[in-house]
């Protein structure tokens, strides 16, 4: 693709490292998450590029149609990929993608997923993509994010959204990844509700229950810094 950056000539060329991440509802910040990911990847020195294959809600803008959550990884991005490659299927209703994706006369498909992905892994040591919603939301009738996941054989990175509920939702969303033959590789806690009573001893009972390694807890902030958050992750 004109303008898209290339890959390092003078670097061998193996097999990225695959990241997706998912998370236990919608809503819970997996794009932060993802951010984050993005750079603490970087400051081990790998170039590492994010991909959200599909996204609702997304706004006019003069470039086309652009969504938040896309944006922001591909600015976390290094390089900085082409942002039809970061985000193939770009819906504007706010809905889930099946219906937003209806709404729009179109369906998401694999095959061109697939091939945005390539490009991006042809550029970077590390692509990290971001789900839609929770674990089980579709992309389509006939694709799942676990589809998409096996197809690029990546490893699960799981946000949990520290909140009431979070421990059933977390170990439903870690057994159903283990159900479609998935690695779990990690788990990050996100702590989005500054409210949440006893958040320490969920932390602890998830740490009992989640047979993956805890990433690292990120803060709650009006204004996340994934930045600087990348810090705060200790990558297995």
């Amino acid at each position: 693709m004109a303008g898209a950056p290339t890959a390092d000539p003078g670097r061998p060329r193996v097999s990225p490292r695959r990241y997706f991440v998912t998370g236990t509802d919608t809503g819970i910040g997996k794009s932060v998450a993802s951010a984050t990911l993005l750079h603490a990847l970087r400051a081990q020195g790998l170039r590492a590029v994010g991909m959200k294959p599909v996204a609702s809600g997304c706004e006019d803008t003069p470039e086309g149609l652009r969504n938040e959550d896309a944006l922001l990884l591909q600015g976390a991005s290094d390089p900085r990929p082409a942002y039809a490659d970061v985000n193939p299927y770009a819906l504007r209703p706010p809905l889930a993608p099946e219906l937003a994706a209806a709404d729009a006369g179109i369906e998401v498909r694999l095959p061109p997923l697939l091939d945005a992905y390539a490009r991006l892994a042809a550029q970077a040591d590390a692509v990290v993509v971001e789900g839609v919603g929770g674990w089980d939301a579709p992309l389509s009738a006939s694709l799942d994010q676990a589809d998409l996941a096996r197809a690029i054989d990546a490893e699960v990175v799981l946000v949990v959204g520290m909140r009431l509920g979070c421990i059933n939702h977390a170990r439903l969303t870690a057994r159903a990844v283990a159900a479609e033959g998935l690695r779990l590789a990690g788990w990050i806690a996100n702590e989005v509700d500054p409210h949440m009573d006893r958040r320490d001893d969920n932390v602890r009972l998830l740490l009992q229950r989640i047979d993956a390694p805890c990433w690292g807890r990120l803060p709650y902030a009006t204004v996340p810094d994934p930045a600087a958050f990348s810090r705060l992750l200790k990558l297995a």
